[in-house]
């Protein structure tokens, strides 16, 4: 979220992001706070909301800001502490409170932070509650606040960990005793809940990312950067291990091998024992444009048909409603078991996946060899003004110019992030040698262009 477009658009496609303190200000978090009380008092006079954010040093200064939004025009608070944003959506639905809040920027770097809402279903807040929101924001108008004797309350929710371990448990409770895990918390949400799920399953447990210190969250380590976990596995000769990002929506697996599994194998093995256990939707799935060609051939081996979403949870989920599906996902790792979650949890994705492991008696190696992946090559340009894209034609006609020279054997996929002042160039080819040829090109003109 920069200056120039606060005005027009506040809420990204997950939520308010910035740099705090300086894009997300604590006084904007006020503002949002207070907001969010007068949007919800159309079914609550003085609304209960429930606040959890990650580990970054800016999460306490921006929860303190939002609590004294939501107070002052009359609110109610819980602060669930450093918890995961899916436990958010979770403690949302099972405290009834009437919106949960996450303050957290997920994968992004420490400088970062964001404020995101749930609604009292558990799933993100309606884009015309986020309209009204954002009006009141940007009014700027001081908003008119009841009087001391009514002013909200706030108290701290000690047992939202506990809640949430439950939870998870009821979704499988797989037997991991006499096998070895290592866990990177990426320094983030996850880094007290992870470890002790794993030894409640039986596991012996190495954490890695599990000593945050409000600067260190996602830094080198997590789903983002699982080099260290895969030397890690292989250095411990652990049966495999698990990667989360900074708020724990997201997971990547490593094998046994030290070889990643990333969001499209992980998706596979999940459908594919789903559909054997009759427990798959229709047969069905989600999955982005950025899931490689070899996931959907997979998918087409196992007879499960494939919806394709744009990128982005929000996009994913809204396919999955409307589809009547029970799984979908990202090849970031950030997906969505219906049956169990309102948003895409790590925490869950890792139980489904120890789940098949246990029940199929595979190794994960085994598991990821489902998806032979077709060679892909993606490419982060930062740029100015990313909306640029849409209008760049010398860009367009060059992605068009390689489309016609990998024609059946590959394809390329150019985005602007939701999140960041990025676009994302992707590249898959059978020849990895054209795939990187292609990225690199098409990299090069868009930064000349756009950056």
């Amino acid at each position: 979220m920069r200056d120039a477009e606060s005005k027009t658009r506040l809420f990204g496609t997950d939520g308010i992001r910035g740099i705090a303190n300086i894009e997300l200000s604590p006084e904007l978090a006020m503002r949002v706070g207070c907001a969010a009380v007068k949007v919800l008092a159309g079914t609550n006079p003085s609304p209960f909301l429930v606040i959890g954010r990650d580990t970054r040093i800016s999460g306490t200064m921006l929860e303190s800001a939002l609590v004294a939004g939501i107070c002052s025009c009359g609110g109610r608070v819980e602060c669930l502490g450093v918890v995961p944003t899916p436990a958010v959506a979770y403690l949302t639905r099972r405290k009834g409170a009437d919106a949960g809040v996450v303050i957290s920027a997920s994968h992004n770097p420490a400088r970062d932070n964001g404020i995101k809402f749930f609604h009292a279903s558990g799933y993100k807040l309606p884009d015309e509650m986020e309209r009204e929101m954002e009006e009141l924001v940007q009014a700027g108008a001081e908003q008119e606040r009841p009087g001391g004797d009514c002013v909200g309350c706030v108290s701290r929710g000690e047992d939202a960990e506990e809640l949430y371990l439950e939870h998870l448990l009821s979704t499988a409770c797989p037997d991991l005793s006499g096998l070895k895990v290592v866990v990177d918390c990426a320094n983030g949400a996850a880094y007290r809940l992870a470890p002790v799920l794993l030894r409640r399953l039986g596991a012996q447990v190495k954490a890695l990312g599990a000593d945050p210190d409000g600067l260190n969250i996602n830094l080198d380590c997590g789903s983002t950067k699982p080099e260290g976990l895969q030397r890690a596995v292989v250095e411990e000769g652990a049966d495999f291990g698990l990667a989360f990002d900074g708020d724990a929506d997201r997971l990547l697996a490593v094998d046994e091998t030290g070889g990643l599994v990333d969001g499209d194998a992980i998706m596979a093995a999940c459908a594919v024992h789903m559909k054997a256990a009759g427990r798959l939707n229709k047969n069905a799935l989600v999955a982005t444009v950025m899931s490689n060609l070899g996931f959907h051939r997979a998918m087409r081996r196992e007879g499960i048909e494939v919806h394709v979403a744009s990128v982005g949870d929000r996009f994913v989920l809204e396919k999955m409603l409307e589809e009547g599906l029970n799984l979908g996902g990202e090849q970031s790792g950030h997906i969505i078991f219906g049956d169990h979650a309102t948003t895409g949890d790590g925490l869950v994705t890792a139980l489904q996946l120890m789940e098949v492991m246990a029940e199929s008696g595979e190794r994960l190696s085994v598991l990821r060899s489902m998806v032979e992946r077709i060679p892909q090559v993606l490419l982060n340009v930062k740029v100015a003004d990313k909306s640029a894209l849409e209008g760049s034609s010398e860009v367009w006609r060059a992605q068009r110019e390689w489309e016609e020279r990998l024609a059946d054997r590959g394809r390329v996929l150019l985005r602007p992030s939701g999140t960041e002042p990025l676009v994302r160039v992707m590249v898959e080819a059978l020849d990895p040698a054209l795939a990187e040829e292609a990225a690199r090109e098409l990299a090069a003109l868009i930064e000349r262009e756009l950056g």
